[in-house]
Order: structure tokens, then sequence, then C-alpha cells
């Protein structure tokens, strides 16, 4: 008889009994409007806003030893525009050559002066060869004297030339220091602001913590896949598949636990988990093979921080004479915090499979797909029957009917999450249980 899903909706509506319990789990508590909930995911978070100021003191610190290095470059350049520099140097012999120029026309102004005094110191009856000598001298004189103005003026130009290019230079280094300069006080101001928005986010979510008191919003980024279970099993046989635990959120979470239910049916029911399965688990920490507790939790998978998971090695063991059938397996994680600031569970899970006698073949497989069992309140207030022995299909509390089984009538199936409600509806007490003592602790 062929209860699949059927079976699998009424076991997950089943956990729906102990409806007031749960109403306490802030797992379940879903009462901030959808609007805030945007506008609060619009805001930055506190670990976005850590990013930001790591990055702006990475910033900060590589600006401000570029502007170390740049203020030694600059008091380097300076000194050398001083005297080693090549435009110093430059600079240094075209003002050397001015000087020169100069001292030269001087002595050629010195020169006309001379052969003028001598021209003029020529008696009236000189011979004209004599006047004539005289005259040449001061005609020459005057020529080399012109001669040195030009190569003087030259010279000082050259000298003023080489002495702004020194200028330049010096202007050059301190501005090319002023961008540092400028850049290391802008980086310091933005790690300022990074941090002063850090602190008042920080601040904030005190303040909104000190206010909730207990109260958390449901933690909707803790999440649980199974991987590797395939949709069919074999009587007699061992399969390994994985569960990995993720923090999604951006806060710590203390404590974290997995819950693993895997039940095995046929037309006579659900049959007692320990008798024919054998579920076993391995962590990186707890390496060696354990039994999952008679409450099918598994504790001690440690804290997880923001964007980090776990994973759970998983080993299902089928006994030989376990009646070929189905089976579901639902799978979920809790965590809670050891303050008792916070506390949540991802949805429950649930994975369908075929039991095949043992000595089958189990033909083509693939790996079991997960669907979400319904959240206690969710058009089912846990007191609604299920469905009755009249044969009318149960109803699954959406508003639809349960799925054809394939049988006659819908006593199977009902009689099945009967008894699946009692497991379930104690692993949902245990669930707030552990996470009051958490809360407590």
């Amino acid at each position: 008889m062929k209860i699949r899903r059927a079976l699998a909706t009424a076991v997950a509506l089943a956990v729906t009994t102990p409806a007031a319990l749960l109403a306490v789990s802030p797992a379940y508590a879903d009462t901030k409007p959808v609007t805030q909930t945007q506008e609060k995911k619009s805001k930055p978070t506190i670990k976005e806003l850590e990013a930001a100021v790591a990055e702006a003191k990475k910033a900060y610190e590589k600006a401000a030893q570029a502007k170390a290095d740049g203020h030694a470059a600059l008091e380097k350049t300076l000194d050398e525009l001083g005297s080693t520099h090549p435009l110093a140097v430059t600079a240094a012999a075209a003002k050397q050559a001015a000087k020169d120029a100069d001292a030269a026309k001087t002595a050629a102004d010195d020169a006309v002066t001379d052969a003028k005094a001598k021209l003029a110191d020529l008696p009236e009856d000189a011979p004209a060869e004599e006047k004539a000598a005289a005259e040449a001298a001061v005609a020459e004189a005057e020529t080399t004297a012109a001669t040195a103005a030009t190569a003087k003026a030259a010279a000082d130009a050259k000298a003023t030339e080489a002495e702004t290019a020194v200028d330049d230079a010096r202007v050059a280094a301190v501005r090319a220091y002023s961008v540092l300069d400028k850049a290391a006080d802008d980086a310091l101001a933005a790690k300022i602001a990074a941090e002063a928005a850090l602190a008042q986010a920080v601040k904030e979510a005190e303040e909104e913590e000190e206010e909730e008191g207990d109260v958390c919003e449901p933690e909707n980024d803790l999440t649980a896949e199974v991987t590797g279970l395939p949709n069919k099993l074999v009587a007699g046989t061992t399969t390994d598949f994985a569960l990995r635990v993720t923090n999604g959120s951006d806060r710590n979470m203390d404590e974290i636990i997995a819950y693993t239910g895997v039940f095995a049916t046929d037309k006579s029911g659900i049959k007692e988990t320990g008798k024919f399965f054998r579920l076993q688990w391995s962590t990186k920490s707890s390496p060696k093979w354990q039994s999952a507790d008679e409450d099918d939790y598994i504790d001690g998978l440690g804290p997880l921080k923001p964007g980090s998971h776990t994973d759970v090695k998983l080993r299902l063991t089928l006994d030989k004479a376990t009646p070929a059938g189905n089976g579901v397996a639902f799978i979920a994680a809790d965590f809670y915090n050891k303050d008792g600031s916070c506390g949540g569970m991802t949805d429950l899970n649930m994975y369908e499979f075929d039991v095949k006698a043992a000595g089958s073949k189990p033909g083509k497989t693939e790996d079991a797909k997960p669907s979400k069992a319904p959240k206690p309140g969710a058009g089912n207030t846990g007191t609604t029957p299920l469905g009755s022995s009249s044969g009318t299909p149960a109803q699954t509390g959406t508003g639809g009917s349960l799925a054809a089984t394939g049988s006659s009538s819908a006593t199977g199936p009902i009689a099945l999450a009967g008894g699946a409600a009692v497991l379930l509806g104690a692993a949902a007490v245990f669930v707030v249980r552990r996470r009051k003592a958490g809360s407590a602790a």
C-alpha cells in the first residue's frame, strides 16, 4: 500500500498537537510585519559594518604608510635640490657662468673706458697714425664690451631658468606629498566614520536586545540539509549519508542541536524505529560512531559563527526483518544562546524513501528530496482530528485532503499519523525543554 506523501503530511501535522507549548518557542514567533523586516534588511548588518571598519582600517594604515614614505622622499628631494640633484648642479653651474659673464662684461666696460681716456689724452698735434690707432682701440674695446654684455644676458637667462627648474621641482615634490597627506586625512576620516557607524549599530542592537528581553525573532537563517540519503533502501543494508547545519545569519549561535527522526511504515502501521532501524552519527570532534539517543537528538555540535557550518555523518542500518513498505526521515536543527538572548529552529524537513525487502535490488536510485512539514498553527489548531474511521480522507489542515493511498479507506494513514504524533509530539516537547534549559544557563 502506497502511503508516501499522505503519511508524511499526516505525520507532520501530528506534530501540531502540542501547539500551545510550541507557541512560546521563538522558532515560530513570527510577529514582525513584512515592511519592518524589509526595512531592517535594508540597513547594513553589524557583520557588514565590521567588514567596513576592517577595510577602512586597512586603507588608513596603507595611506598613513604612504604619507610617511612620501615625507621621507620629500625631505630627501629637498635636500638633494640644494646640493647634489642634477637640477641643482645645473643651476650652480649656470649661476657661476652668469657670475663669470658679469665679470667679463665689467672688464670689457673698463677697457672701453681706458681706450677712450687714452684717445682723449692725445695732444692736438699728435700724428694722424697715433690718433687712428687710439680710435681703433676704442672701437675694438666697445665691440668686446657689447659681446660681453650679450654673453652676460644669455648667462643670466640660463641661470634664471636653471633656478626656476629647481624651484619647480621643489613645488612638485611638495604637491606630491600634499596629495598623500590629504589621502591619509581622508582615510582617517573614513575610518572614524566607519567605527562610529559600527558603534552606533552595536548600541542600537544592544538597546533592542534590552527592550526585547527574552523575545527573539524567528531564526530563518539556520538551515539543516541532508545529502546522500537514497530514495530506495533495502532491508539488511547500511547507508551512509550526511547532514550539514549552516548558520546563515549575522550572529553567533552558541549551542547547536540536530534532530533526526526516522520511521518505517507498512500497511499495518508505524514500526518501532529501534526494532528495525539503527541510526548512528559522528562528527569531526566526535569521530567514533555513536547511536542517536532515545529522543533522536544529536547533541554537542558546538557553536556556529556567522556564515559557518558544521557537518554530521549519519549511518542508517536496516534490520533484515524490516518489512517492505515506506519510510520517512524528519530532519531539523535547533540552537540557543547560553545567555538566553536568542534561539531558533529550522524548518522541519521530510525525506521520503521506499523500503525494499531483504535481498531485493533497489534499482535506479537518487537522493531523497526534502519537503517542508507544515508549521504548527498553519491552518490547524492542534486539536482538529486528522481524519475519521468513516473512510473520508483526512484533512491536511491547509484546506486540502490527503492524497489517495491505494487502500479502501483512510484508516491506515490516520492510524500511522496518530502513532507518529506520540513520537514527534514528545520530540516537540523536548525542543522546548532544551531551549528553556539553554535560556536559563
